[in-house]
């Protein structure tokens, strides 16, 4: 069985999309309506802008998605999945493409998620940090056990770990992360805390905005961050993603409960190759490959 995942922010690269953009009619229509729905140019940053510029939050979300959707739609009769899963912000692409969100609801949600992460971001210094060679148990034990906020954010794969919480809280959690023998406790450089309970300003912002979109019955089940198992209801579908920035990313746990359910072959859609090492880690006999147009 074929499962197509979708990354989530820092798979960004200048250039991303431009091939898609040249080639193909139906996405030039698609890079275009995108400019009209968000209101200012992004097709340009997508091909011409700085890291920096990709960089922003409110640009990057939406770069990923329109990458991953769009050559979804471009793959035509060879996009043809069983299952689908998207790390973080990669669920509304996954979203998209298993037909539970129209392409324009789609980006106008993930346009206000950014929007909200940026606003909440602003409220508490805060930041994320990776963590190699820990026991996940340890990893949240030592959070657990460290005044402030600080929580397990990011299950990428065994032994590879995101923390996330107040700038403090995190730089303790590193401290004593090292002493237990993390290979690595590694500050990331990101605008905040996301996927913690410095969230839940962006997740009750983003709640009514989910709330007032139309979720349709999915063409094949998607495997959610927060529940990690498949789901088709799209009542359950909405809940879920309300609670996806709030609550930790379990990646290595979807990929699990994929290959449990019968997926043999992952396709990662959109930029970078992240996704695929981390399946790989996961399960070193999955077969990974890249979405091509």
């Amino acid at each position: 069985m074929k499962a197509y995942i979708f990354p989530g922010q820092g798979a960004q690269f200048t250039g991303m999309g431009k091939d898609l953009y040249e080639n193909s009619l139906k996405a030039k229509e698609l890079f275009q309506q995108a400019n009209e729905i968000l209101g200012f140019d992004i097709t340009k940053i997508m091909f011409e802008g700085t890291a920096d510029e990709l960089k922003e939050t409110k640009v990057t979300q939406p770069a990923i998605f329109l990458h991953s959707t769009i050559l979804a739609e471009v793959m035509g009769s060879k996009f043809k999945p069983d299952m689908v899963a998207g790390h973080s912000l990669g669920e509304i692409s996954a979203l998209v493409a298993n037909k539970t969100l129209a392409f324009s609801d789609g980006l106008q949600l993930v346009y206000k998620r950014a929007l909200a992460m940026q606003k909440a971001c602003e409220v508490t210094p805060s930041t994320m940090a990776a963590v190699l060679g820990l026991d996940d148990h340890l990893v949240e034990e030592i959070c657990a056990n460290t005044p402030g906020i600080v929580v397990a954010a990011n299950y990428n794969c065994p032994g590879q770990l995101v923390i996330s919480g107040d700038v403090n809280a995190v730089e303790k959690a590193c401290e004593s992360l090292k002493e237990a023998g993390a290979r690595r406790a590694l500050i990331l450089p990101v605008g905040g805390a996301f996927h913690s309970p410095l969230m839940e300003p962006a997740r009750e912002e983003l709640a009514a905005a989910i709330e007032d979109t139309h979720f349709k019955k999915p063409a094949c089940p998607i495997y959610q961050n927060v529940s990690t198992f498949a789901v088709t209801e799209p009542s359950k579908i909405k809940e879920n993603l309300i609670f996806q920035l709030t609550a930790p990313v379990k990646w290595t746990q979807s990929v699990q409960n994929m290959i449990k359910d019968g997926a043999t072959n992952f396709v990662e859609v959109g930029p970078g190759n992240v996704l695929q090492g981390l399946v790989k880690k996961i399960d070193r006999n999955a077969e990974t490959e890249k979405g091509e147009a």
